[in-house]
C-alpha cells in the first residue's frame, strides 16, 4: 500500500489554509488543526504550515499510531477508509467503527468473538479482521465491511449536524467528499 499516495490525496482534498468560524477545530491547513500541529511541535502560523510537516503528522498520528498500517497488510481498501475517516473524525473513532462493524458481522460469535469497541487496533481486532476475511472472502467481505464502515460514518455526520446546527454548514461536504469512493 502506498501510504504516501493516500496522504497526498488527503492533503489535496483537504486544501490549504482555512479559518471557518463555524468549525470548532479552529484554523486548519491541509486538514491539520492548530491544536494537532502544536502538539506535534509546529510553532509557526497555521497559514504557513509546510506540506511536508502536514504529511509527517498524517503518517505518524493517523497511520502508524492507530496501527492502520497493520490493517493495510490485510486489506488496503479498509485501511484507506480508516485513514480517511480517522483524519476527519479521529483515529479512535475510525477504529471503533471497525470494531463495531466486525462484531456485528461475526454471526453471533460463530466466526470470531465480539470485540470491545475501545478505539484501539490491537491483536483481537487484527484477529477478528483476519477471521472475517477468511470466513466471508477477501473481495466480498471487504466490500461489505467497507459499506458498514461508511454507514457508521454517514450516521455520525448526520448526528453531528442534528446536535449542533452550525455543523450543517459542513454536512453536504462531508457526505460528498467522505462517503463513497
Amino acid at each position: 500500500m502506498d501510504v504516501d499516495a493516500l496522504i497526498d490525496e488527503l492533503i489535496e482534498r483537504e486544501g490549504g489554509y482555512v479559518n471557518q468560524p463555524a468549525d470548532k477545530g479552529g484554523p486548519t491547513r491541509f486538514g491539520i488543526t492548530e491544536g494537532v500541529a502544536r502538539a506535534h511541535g509546529y510553532a509557526g502560523p497555521m497559514s504557513t504550515l509546510p506540506r511536508e510537516e502536514a504529511a509527517a503528522i498524517y503518517r505518524r498520528l493517523y497511520w502508524l499510531r492507530p496501527r492502520f498500517d497493520d490493517i493495510a497488510k490485510r486489506s488496503p481498501r479498509v485501511a484507506a477508509e480508516l485513514f480517511d475517516t480517522g483524519a476527519n473524525m479521529g483515529p479512535a473513532v475510525a477504529a471503533t467503527f471497525l470494531q463495531r462493524a466486525l462484531t456485528a458481522l461475526n454471526r453471533g460469535g460463530k466466526d470470531y468473538p465480539d470485540l470491545v469497541p475501545d478505539g484501539r487496533v490491537g491483536p483481537a481486532t487484527i484477529a477478528a479482521l483476519d477471521a472475517f476475511l477468511e470466513a466471508r472472502g477477501k473481495t466480498g467481505g471487504e466490500t461489505v465491511l467497507l459499506r458498514a464502515l461508511e454507514a457508521l460514518q454517514g450516521e455520525r455526520y448526520l448526528r453531528l449536524a442534528e446536535k449542533r446546527p452550525a455543523n450543517e454548514a459542513f454536512l453536504y461536504g462531508w457526505l460528498a467528499n467522505r462517503i463513497g469512493e
